[in-house]
């Protein structure tokens, strides 16, 4: 359309129209003369609008989700925290449940042994004064402990004393290259030195060369003159190899330590001996070995007077 006077007027004219049609739709409401027009323009632009309106959602959907998504990181955090705390939680009581059946094998032992002991906690690991196997105890002068005493822990003997400070004391552990006990065979008595191989087995060698020896045989402490370091009857191993007898007046077997040496956690030092040589009844009994099941076996004859089928043969 051209700019002349005539479309000008005509603009202006379609505009008051206009005005004057939304003014009649509003205040006349639902009895609008206009109401059927926008009904029928609804009918045609409806099904424009919609496409147009699927179209827009998923953007509409988007923006939502990206203002959500803070909400719900948040909630995930927060989960998450939840789980780390429960987790760590029963990682804790897990290591509390652990040390308390520790402590209660370590009761075990220095009770049945007639040991009085000092508990104590590991705190420290590392080489000391020249000795490559050692920790350091919570536990000193003030608690008791002196130089020269034995160590154990729920599974057997842990070392000796070293040194001793005011509320701490370096233990020497058993598996020390430095480290020598005399030991005492389960049920026959048989006498040894048994000498520490650092992360090996001990190595123990028998007084008598010509002693009778088995895999599986166990060792204790012999103990020492006036208790210290060694009291006796404390565990220390199982034999697994024995060196082959060669007429020589000693003989080597090697050990394995109860003691796990890389996770000592909770142990007792002896403050006060036994009154008594404790001899085996410190070990924990044998497990007996499993019993051999019986076997029935039933065997069935077949009578003289019965067929293959099992009916009466006929005469």
């Amino acid at each position: 359309m051209r700019d002349t006077r005539e479309s000008r007027l005509l603009l202006v004219l379609l505009i008051a129209i206009a005005f004057a049609l939304i003014t009649v739709d509003i205040r006349t409401g639902e009895e609008s003369p206009v109401d059927g027009a926008r009904q029928a323009a609804a009918a045609v632009f409806g099904p424009v609008e919609k496409g147009v309106a699927k179209g827009v959602d998923p953007v509409a959907n988007a923006i939502g989700a990206v203002r959500d998504s803070g909400e719900r990181h948040n909630r995930i955090a927060t989960l998450e925290r939840e789980n780390t705390a429960l987790k760590a939680k029963l990682g804790s009581d897990d290591q509390t449940r652990s040390r308390i059946r520790e402590l209660d094998e370590m009761l075990k032992r220095a009770g049945a042994g007639q040991y009085g002991i000092k508990g104590a906690e590991v705190i420290a690991i590392g080489a000391a004064q020249g000795f490559s196997w050692t920790v350091t105890i919570d536990a000193g002068s003030k608690d008791g402990i002196e130089r020269d005493m034995t160590v154990l822990n729920g599974d057997g003997l842990v070392g000796r004393v070293a040194t001793v400070g005011p509320d701490t004391a370096t233990v020497v552990l058993a598996n020390d290259p430095d480290f020598t006990v005399g030991t005492r065979l389960e049920k026959t008595g048989e006498l040894g030195f048994a000498t520490g191989q650092g992360d090996r087995e001990l190595s123990v060698q028998m007084l008598n060369g010509k002693a009778k020896i088995n895999t599986g045989d166990r060792l204790v402490t012999f103990g020492s003159r006036g208790n210290k370091p060694f009291v006796p009857g404390v565990p220390i191993g199982e034999v697994i190899k024995i060196d082959p007898s060669r007429g020589d007046l000693t003989r080597t077997v090697w050990v394995r330590p109860f003691v796990g040496f890389s996770r000592l956690d909770i142990v007792g030092v002896v403050v006060m001996p036994p009154r008594e040589d404790p001899r085996d009844t410190v070990l924990p009994p044998k497990p007996e070995a499993p019993k051999p099941t019986p076997t029935v076996t039933v065997t069935v004859t077949p009578s003289p007077g019965a067929s293959a089928s099992g009916k009466p043969a006929e005469d």
